[in-house]
């Protein structure tokens, strides 16, 4: 059995800026709650659509998994795709609502915002009231630039636009952009200090490239995310770019340019950790690690050998935090997570 520990939120802040934390933080980008109860034994997962007392017991339940596995921080966002006006392109492979300019001068960009903080505030406010001491989180309005535009245009009819339409092409990122920037005006003044670090999720890749031109990329995304970040840094907060698919050909833009702090995301197809600490841990923090796709096949011995591994590659980073490479979703065996995290607190000591 694991001893209880006390958890500190700075050990994930100085990873993401960079610097050696007292001790090896865990990050895990999202944990699945299916996940959650079969570890804690316990059902909490519908009282998320409850009433305000059962969303309470929902994040004293989630909050309370963080710290037991031994995190710092409490992974935390709610995505702004779920709350665009016709939006289910990307994973619902539904058409897109925007297909034309027509389609676009009608959309009600104006609408997100408060659409956004209608539906989440009570989430975040109890979030925070339910937070263990020591702790804070990691997340924020979920979604980049690129994903909030393929949820209402789609990802082939964005290709036929981008050929088709420049115009539309550059104002479909513009709009989305400036939607954004909106809602992460309004999220910082009234949340930012429940969080520890800010984040969100924008998978610009696949496993052999970008999935736009890099130099579309660096033109018409990196700059949304450049005003984001600063005003993210405005509240002395680091931001954390999570981004899945091989994206190296944008990174010094991301870095450079973006000023993303750290960087999430990895799987061993396209580099392992050793490339991103080796190529980036002097200029950004690198959080990950451990492939999601080990935690899935492999069996708990090899897990454990494997989580050696990347802890003893991650010895030579500053900031660093150990975790998935992606995420734990329901299909990942509740036995290999705790495989990973019990190797993850061994080391440390625990």
């Amino acid at each position: 059995m694991l001893k209880v520990f006390q958890p500190d939120y700075t050990n994930v802040v100085k990873a993401a800026y960079n610097i050696k934390s007292e001790r090896m933080p865990l990050y895990d980008h999202k944990v699945s709650v299916k996940v959650m109860e079969e570890i804690l034994g316990k059902k909490f997962g519908d009282l998320y659509n409850g009433n305000t007392s059962e969303k309470r017991e929902f994040f004293r339940n989630y909050n309370n998994f963080f710290k037991e596995m031994g995190y710092d921080t409490v992974s935390f966002e709610c995505t702004i795709r779920a709350v665009m006006p016709g939006s289910g392109a990307l994973d619902k492979h539904i058409p897109g609502a925007i297909r034309n300019r027509s389609d676009f001068e009608k959309y009600p960009w104006d609408s997100v915002p408060q659409l956004y903080f209608e539906k989440y505030s009570g989430y975040f406010q109890l979030l925070s009231e339910e937070m263990p001491e020591g702790m804070k989180a990691v997340g924020g309005p979920g979604n980049g630039v690129f994903e909030c535009v393929q949820d209402v245009v789609g990802y082939m009819d964005l290709c036929y636009i981008m050929a088709d339409d420049p115009d539309l092409y550059d104002d479909l990122f513009n709009a989305v952009g400036s939607m954004m920037y909106k809602i992460w005006e309004q999220f910082m003044e009234r949340f930012s200090d429940a969080y520890a670090v800010l984040r969100f999720g924008d998978d610009l890749g696949f496993k052999t490239s970008t999935l736009l031109p890099p130099e579309h990329i660096k033109t018409k995304i990196i700059p949304w995310y450049k005003k984001i970040i600063e005003l993210v840094h405005s509240y002395n907060k680091p931001f954390l770019l999570h981004s899945c698919g091989k994206i190296i050909d944008v990174m010094d833009d991301l870095i450079n340019v973006a000023k993303i702090d750290a960087k999430h995301s990895n799987e061993d197809i396209i580099a392992p950790i050793s490339f991103w600490i080796d190529n980036y841990g002097d200029r950004i923090g690198i959080f990950g690690g451990i492939d999601t796709d080990v935690l899935c096949e492999k069996n708990e011995d090899e897990i454990k050998e494997y989580t050696k591994q990347v802890i003893s590659c991650a010895a030579r980073a500053k900031g660093f935090a150990l975790g998935s490479g992606n995420s734990i979703p329901d299909y990942v065996p509740a036995k290999g997570y705790l495989a990973m995290v019990e190797t993850a607190r061994k080391a440390r000591g625990e």
